[in-house]
Order: structure tokens, then sequence, then C-alpha cells
């Protein structure tokens, strides 16, 4: 067994045949590459992993580190030797800037690299560093708990004061929380309310939406609170009718789909924007174009007014088990007093791999958020948040000159190089802190069918932007030894490029990335095998 933490995988006898050779390669600045010729039996290289074959392009290779060189096939065709990193970069068609490192899991130790000066955005790829803050941090047994507060005194069933909704920053909360929550409101015999029914989401730092560069549509682009419910996205579903559609405002869950009209939308002839929003104070309101409706369908919207979404849709599970509360209002100020129910969330070992696994945004700020909070005491802002992530990321994961601006990733302007990132990865793996939270990753050969996993072990990361891509994690090779490694392309003038209506949808940009995951997945092929003894 080959085993480094919790990330512990089953090795199987596998011998490759060849030499070794090692040669330190000057690069710039202060940067180094090893040149490694290594030489492997055809059977083992054809029949498990594959040669590596990409469509013809040329990646922008400026101010970077040269990394390995091809070899010739020695004379008899007996061995065949893998393709350097550089020319599968030129194969691949990616434009832009590609960094990437692979690094000794066990010492942190780089194998090969190739950095451009300031890094390049990682994109979703930057959740993993906040896992590891969080957990760290918080601990990975850390929960976050909704409460419902009596603010006065209970008599009779009848509180004789306000009842509080109060957010402890639970970024896993849904529809189906809040109708437990009412159960066990009326299991504690609360019949009626005297004073105002609030909602309270100071808990964490109010940002009205986490990138503002992003469409404001995007469901994963949501306003973050301490009180947040079903991601802060509701659903908008419609149907074309005789007389006009059918539209619905919702906050569904497996068992309920409770309507809400804190959020409205209406139709309006037009066909761009496709989407249009209006702060009402009280109220989201959309429009949507009638062009872009066709006969019917649904997608989840931001909700900019979380507190009031939770509380709405909290007030009509309490009507349903006989509780009457009056319409919700924004309380300022923690509340103070009896709790009456309360719904903790799956322990944050479990959050962080769900997150990691589905790349929810608003996971990963306000898990983050909560951290810093431990960690200063006070934090005023998601930025500033990031900002001590950054700090604590080149403190102590030694994540040199690394810049984030959120915790998701979402946000373009954070930076982060290949090498920082693969030798911050090699701590973790001892701590037991994050590999085997990663999600696997299958790796294809070169006719697209996936390499045995009893051959080659990869859990990763993945980051998507349009027109950066990133993945970083662990690999695990056949003959049980552990990598760490970082991958990121970018064209960021093909992305700043793109104008409001483009962001969705950009010309070229699914095929930009569809060559970009290619290109990773060679990169992984070839240290696989090159880096295996």
């Amino acid at each position: 067994m080959a085993a480094l933490g919790r990330f512990t995988f089953s090795s199987v006898s596998a011998k490759l045949a060849g030499k070794c050779h090692f040669q330190l390669v000057a690069a710039k600045p202060c940067v180094f590459s090893v040149r490694m010729v290594q030489t492997i039996s055809r059977r083992f290289f054809v029949g498990a992993l594959g040669a590596t074959a990409l469509q013809a392009g040329t990646a922008n290779a400026a101010g970077l580190v040269q990394s390995l060189r091809p070899q010739m096939r020695p004379a008899g065709g007996t061995k065949v030797a893998m393709p350097a990193a550089d020319s599968l970069l030129a194969e691949s068609g990616v434009s832009g800037q590609v960094i990437y490192a692979v690094a000794d899991a066990k010492t942190g130790r780089i194998l090969e690299a190739r950095d451009v000066a300031g890094g390049l955005p990682p994109a979703s790829v930057a959740k993993s560093v906040t896992a590891i803050y969080a957990l760290e941090t918080l601990g990975a047994g850390y929960r976050f708990h909704t409460r419902v507060i009596a603010v006065g005194a209970v008599s009779g069933g009848v509180i004789q004061g306000d009842l509080v909704l109060a957010g402890g920053g639970d970024p896993t909360l849904d529809t189906d929380g809040l109708a437990d929550l009412a159960k066990q409101l009326k299991a504690a015999g609360i019949r009626e309310v005297t004073g105002r029914f609030l909602v309270y989401g100071g808990a964490l730092p109010f940002e009205l939406q986490i990138d503002d560069d992003q469409p404001d549509h995007a469901g994963y682009n949501p306003t973050v609170s301490g009180l947040n419910l079903n991601y802060n996205r509701v659903h908008f579903e419609w149907r074309r009718g005789n007389s006009g559609y059918a539209l619905t405002m919702d906050a569904r869950s497996n068992a309920y789909r409770p309507d809400v009209s804190m959020a409205k939308i209406s139709v309006v002839q037009r066909d761009l924007p496709v989407f249009g929003y209006t702060d009402l104070g009280g109220a989201d309101a959309w429009t949507v174009a009638s062009g872009a409706l066709g006969n019917g369908g649904a997608r989840w919207l931001p909700v900019r007014k979380p507190e009031l979404y939770a509380g709405e849709v909290f007030q009509t599970f309490a009507r349903s088990q006989g509780i009457k509360l009056p319409a919700p209002k924004i309380a300022r100020s923690a509340p103070s007093g009896s709790v009456l129910a309360q719904l903790s969330s799956a322990p944050l070992r479990d959050v962080v791999k769900d997150c990691l696994k589905y790349s929810t945004n608003i996971t990963a700020e306000v898990v983050g958020l909560t951290a810093s909070l431990k960690r200063n005491g006070q934090v005023r802002s998601l930025r500033a948040s990031a900002r001590l992530m950054s700090a604590w990321a080149e403190a102590r994961l030694g994540m040199k000159g690394c810049k984030f601006v959120d915790h998701s990733g979402l946000g373009d302007a954070s930076r982060v190089t290949a090498s920082s990132l693969a030798q911050a990865y090699a701590g973790p793996v001892q701590q037991g802190l994050l590999p085997d939270l990663m999600k696997p990753v299958a790796i294809p050969d070169r006719n697209g069918k996936p390499i045995p996993t009893h051959l080659l072990k990869v859990h990763a990361k993945t980051g998507t932007l349009n027109f950066a891509s990133g993945l970083g994690g662990y690999i695990t090779t056949v003959s049980g030894r552990d990598l760490t490694f970082a991958i990121f392309a970018a064209d960021l003038p093909r992305r700043n490029s793109l104008t409001e209506y483009q962001k969705e949808n950009p010309p070229g940009g699914r095929a930009w990335n569809r060559r970009a995951r290619a290109l990773q997945k060679s990169l992984i092929r070839r240290w696989g095998v090159v880096y295996d003894s």
C-alpha cells in the first residue's frame, strides 16, 4: 500500500524498463526545470496509458520556463519515449498562456514546471485553497446553525415579543430545512406571536454578488449573507399558453414547492438583453425577453434579498403548522433570547467535499468568510476576507505572490502560479486535509477510453471561466508514487474582449475549453509515466 495521510491507494506490481537521466536547466526568473529522458516499454505505454495525439496549434510561451523536449524513438522500435510537455502544448491549439507544475507529494520538490510571473486566474481551483483554509481554521467537525429565537417571554404558546429566524451562514440550508424548523416550532407549543417576525443575516458580511463582472442573472453569482436559502437562487419556470405565458417563481425542493412573491418576473417584448433586474426595495423584479422563451422551460435566478426570501418561505411553512406570522422584516442586530428550534448543517468536512464536487460558489464564499472571522474577529467584506486568505496562503502554504479576490475563484483578478499551488498541495497530503475530498478525474487514452483506475489515479479540482481553465490535485502512479500538480490556461485578451451579451455563451468558448481540458489530461498521462519510479 502507498499511503500519505488519508490519500491511500493500492499499488499494483508494474515495472518500467529503461533508465532515467536528470539535468538541471536554467530558467527565468529564479525557476528551474528538470530535463528527464526516460525510455519505456512499448507494450506498457501503448497498452496502459496510450500515446498522445492532439490537434495542431500553438500556445503562447513568452516569458515561460521551457519544459521537457521530445525524445526520438531508439533504433529497433522496442522502446518509445514520452512526448515532451512543450511539444504537447504546441500541438494543443490552446491560445493564450499555459502554465503547469508537477511535484513529489512527499517532499514538495518540483519535478517539472512552466510558470509565468504573477501567475494566471485559478478559476474554481481556488476552492481547493479555500478548503484547506477553512478546515485548518474551523476544524473538520464545524457545523453551521440556523435558529428560531423568541425575543420575549413565552406563555401558553404565545410569544410576548418578536420571533427571529437567525442565520448562522449555513450555505446548505434548503427549503426542506425551513419546513423542519417550522415543525420544531409547532412541537415547542408555539401558536402565536404578538410582536414582529424578523430575519437576521448579519452573521456574515453582506455581498450583493460575488463578482461584479458576471451577468446579473447568473445563478452561480448570487448574493452572500448570513442567512442563505437554496444557494440564494429562486426557480423560474415558464409555459406558453393560449393567452401568453404562465410564469412561476418558487423555492422548490425535493419535497416542497412554495411560491414566493419577493421575487417577481414579467415578459417584455424584446430580444436582448434576455434578463433585466430592478431592485424594488422589498422585492427583486426581473424581466425576461419574449424572444428567448420559446414554448417553455425553467432555470434558477439569483436572489438579491436572501433574508426576505428565507423569511417568506418560513412564514409559509409556519402557516401550514397553524402558526400565523406577520411579513418578515430584516433585523439589524443579532437577536438575544430563547432558542425554540435549531437546524445544523453537516460537518464542515462534508460541506467542503460537496463544494469541491459540485463547485458551489456560495459555499466556498461562506466557508472562507467564516474562517476569516474566526481568525481575525472582524471582516468587513468578501474582498477583505480574500486578502486575509491570500496572506495566510503565502505564510502557511508558501504560495508566494498569490492573490485571491474571493474564495470561489469566480473573479478573474485572482492570480496563482502553478508551482506554488503544486507545492501547497504537498503539505495537506501529510495532514490528511484535502486529497480524499477531491473527486476522481477519469483520464482517457489516445482513443478516448478511460485508463483503468488501477493504472493511474487522479483526484483533482477543476476550474472553468470564459477562456480560462484550471486543474489541480493529486496523481498516484502505477507503482504507487504520489504526485501533486497544477495546470492553468488563460486567453485573457480574448476573455476581456467579450461583450456583456457574449459572457454567458461566448463565441468559441466551448471549443477553447475542450482543447484546454484535453491538454490537461495529456500532461497528466505524461507525468504518470515519466515520474512513476
